[in-house]
C-alpha cells in the first residue's frame, strides 16, 4: 500500500531533502513548514506524523497533543536540536513512537519511518487483511477509521464512516432503516429514520463512484462487486 506521511519541519532546506528521501520510498508526503499549517490537516488521518518540535508559531508538543486526542493510534515521530534527552522523555511520555535528535542523516529517519509503518500496519498479512476493505476504487482503512481513493484522502464524519463500512461489510444485502440506525446511532436512538436518509445523501456526495442503490418502503443495498 502507498503510505501517506505528514512532515512538520520549519527549516526548509531540511524539509525538502527530507520529503525527497521519503517520497523516493514510494510514499506521499504532505509537507509543513508552521504548526498552524498543520494543525489544519490533523482530522486528516495520515499514516504517519513526523514532527519538529520547535516550530515558530504551535510546537511539536501542542501538536502531538491534539493529534493524539483525535487520533490516538497514528504513530509519531519526534525531531529536535534541543536537549536530546528531556525532548526524549517528554515525546515519549505524550505518545510519541520514536525520537531523532538533529542533526540526523535523512537515511535513518526512513529506516525508523518504515520500521514503525511495518510495525503499525502490517504487523501480518492476514491482520492487514482484516483491517482494510477493498470498495474500488475506495479503501477504507478500518484501524485509523480513514477513507482513500487512490491518494486521495476522503474526509468523512465519523457516522457517515460507520454507515459505510455497513454497506462494505453487506455487499448485495438488503439492509432496513431500522438495521441502519441500530448499528450507526445505536439502540437508545429516539430521531426519525429519516436520518438515515439524510446521512446517505452526505455519503453519497463524497463516494460517488460507490452505487447504492434504494429500496423503496424498504431500505437500501449495496450493489455487489
Amino acid at each position: 500500500m502507498k503510505y501517506i506521511i505528514y512532515l512538520v519541519e520549519d527549516e526548509e532546506n531540511l524539509n525538502q531533502l527530507l520529503t525527497s528521501y521519503l517520497k523516493n520510498e514510494g510514499w506521499e508526503v504532505h509537507s509543513f513548514f508552521n504548526g498552524s499549517e498543520a494543525q489544519k490537516r490533523i482530522n486528516a488521518k495520515p499514516h504517519l506524523w513526523i514532527l519538529d518540535i520547535m516550530l515558530p508559531d504551535i510546537d511539536g508538543y501542542q501538536l502531538i497533543r491534539e493529534i493524539k486526542t483525535f487520533s490516538p493510534e497514528i504513530p509519531v515521530i519526534f525531531i529536535s536540536a534541543r536537549d536530546a534527552d528531556l525532548d526524549r522523555i517528554v515525546g515519549l511520555e505524550m505518545g510519541s513512537d520514536d525520537y531523532l535528535p538533529k542533526p540526523f542523516l535523512p537515511r535513518e529517519l526512513v529506516i525508523r519511518s518504515r520500521k514503525i509503518l511495518e510495525r503499525t500496519y502490517e504487523k501480518s498479512r492476514d491482520t492487514k487483511s482484516e483491517n482494510y476493505i477493498q470498495l474500488p476504487p475506495y479503501i477504507i482503512n478500518t484501524i485509523t477509521r480513514s477513507v482513500h481513493k487512490e491518494n486521495q484522502f476522503i474526509e468523512l464524519t465519523s457516522k457517515e464512516f460507520d454507515l459505510l463500512c455497513i454497506f462494505a461489510e453487506n455487499p448485495g444485502k438488503a439492509l432496513t432503516r431500522e438495521q441502519i440506525i441500530e448499528k450507526v446511532w445505536g439502540n437508545d436512538y429516539y430521531g426519525t429514520d429519516r436520518a438515515v436518509d439524510d446521512l446517505l445523501r452526505r455519503l453519497r456526495k463524497k463516494i460517488p463512484e460507490i452505487r447504492i442503490e434504494t429500496l423503496y418502503g424498504f431500505g437500501y443495498r449495496l450493489v455487489s462487486l
